[in-house]
């Protein structure tokens, strides 16, 4: 590397030091530990933080200069978003759902009309989108979505049902997947929507669950909701293609965020093992809670590489549909182990209502199914070196 190379790389790598650093600083003032604690008993997601990011440009990371942003830099991103994970999940769940649901789909497959009216928004942290996909009898098997939107007079009526939708209660606009050819199956014949939450004939109805208390989930009915010609994003018939093409950087969002909350989760049992004594020692110093500790961060270092390598594919605009699904399947099987482990080694402490290793253990549980669960990318990932994975 010459000498002008190495000094452009130290400048970069200083750069993003001093933001990750403006992150710390951000976090510990606007979201320290008992208001997360606070938060996630009563449900409570942290919006305030969004035009902060904003204003960090944390969320210009992810868009080129043509739409307002200074990147796309996925290098820079999921570090971003490790460590806003390492702090708070909900934190990087919100910041998440504006890069990943919102500006990357908006950017990639919306109209200019469509850009024009949601993207400033979205890079000011103002608005959030939410992706309405999941239904009662299509999970895993997406392309089995019964929701449909048929043309009606100068638009489209829409009927069915949504479950498990995040967010929906405080989006601008749901990205609503719905079939609009009656004679398609499984991913064919789908298309997306723009719908506004508040449009007559939706319904929701909020859903009690175990752990992300601050990412309210909704079971959302449509009964004859009328939209305009132009609430289609992107092409009539494209949805899961569409879905598709946004997949990877998702995945990568998710990951690094899992990684964060995961080496949380690592510092937390760590803290405990050098402090909590028993038989006149730290528990720490015993070998079998050593090691264990050992292998917990083994852990997490192993996934973190995996999601840097994968934001490098990203921004090289390599084809890295298999990195994705293993980063993804990496990252949230370690946050599930070392949460696990956390809890054994904290026991009662860990237990306690108010200790944090009981949060990251509720929250780790949803990640090993939710947005592609492990079985499903370990058919990817099998396919992807030529194997039927998925057993049909």
């Amino acid at each position: 590397m010459s000498s002008t190379a190495e000094q452009s790389e130290l400048v970069g790598q200083a750069d993003a030091d001093a933001l990750l650093a403006s992150v710390d600083r951000l976090l510990r003032r606007h979201l320290p530990p008992e208001e997360v604690r606070r938060r996630d008993r009563e449900e409570d997601p942290p919006h305030h933080l969004l035009p902060l990011f904003a204003e960090l440009g944390l969320f210009a990371l992810a868009a080129p200069p043509a739409h307002g942003g200074s990147g796309p830099n996925w290098r820079l991103l999921t570090r971003v978003q490790e460590k806003i994970a390492q702090h708070a999940f909900m934190g990087a769940v919100l910041f998440n759902r504006v890069v990943c649901f919102g500006m990357s789909s908006i950017m990639t497959y919306a109209s200019k009309a469509q850009q024009d009216a949601l993207l400033p928004d979205l890079l000011a942290g103002k608005i959030l989108i939410s992706l309405a996909l999941t239904e009662p009898g299509a999970g895993s098997d997406a392309g089995g979505l019964a929701t449909r939107a048929v043309r009606d007079g100068a638009g489209w009526r829409l009927d069915g049902r949504k479950t498990w939708i995040s967010g929906a209660e405080s989006a601008q606009a749901m990205v609503v997947a719905a079939r609009t050819d009656s004679t398609s199956r499984g991913s064919r014949g789908v298309t997306l929507f723009l719908v506004p939450p508040n449009a007559p004939g939706i319904s929701m109805t909020k859903l009690g669950k175990l752990g992300n208390r601050c990412s309210l989930s909704w079971d959302i009915a449509f009964d004859g909701v009328r939209l305009p010609i132009d609430a289609v994003l992107g092409r009539e018939g494209d949805g899961f293609k569409h879905l598709m093409s946004t997949l990877n950087a998702a995945r990568a969002g998710l990951a690094a965020a899992v990684v964060g909350v995961a080496q949380a989760a690592v510092d937390t049992a760590l803290a405990h093992a050098k402090q909590r004594e028993q038989f006149g020692r730290r528990i720490g110093d015993f070998q079998v809670i050593a090691h264990r500790i050992a292998d917990m961060q083994t852990e997490v270092d192993l996934a973190r590489l995996m999601v840097r390598h994968l934001a490098d594919l990203i921004d090289r605009g390599v084809e890295c549909r298999r990195q994705a699904a293993q980063a993804k399947l990496v990252a949230t099987e370690t946050l599930k182990h070392v949460t696990e482990q956390g809890m054994q080694i904290m026991a009662s402490a860990g237990y306690a209502d108010d200790s944090d290793m009981q949060r990251y253990f509720r929250d780790a549980r949803l990640y090993t199914f939710g947005e592609g669960s492990s079985e499903i990318l370990r058919g990817v990932i099998a396919g992807d070196l030529g194997l039927k994975g998925d057993g049909r």
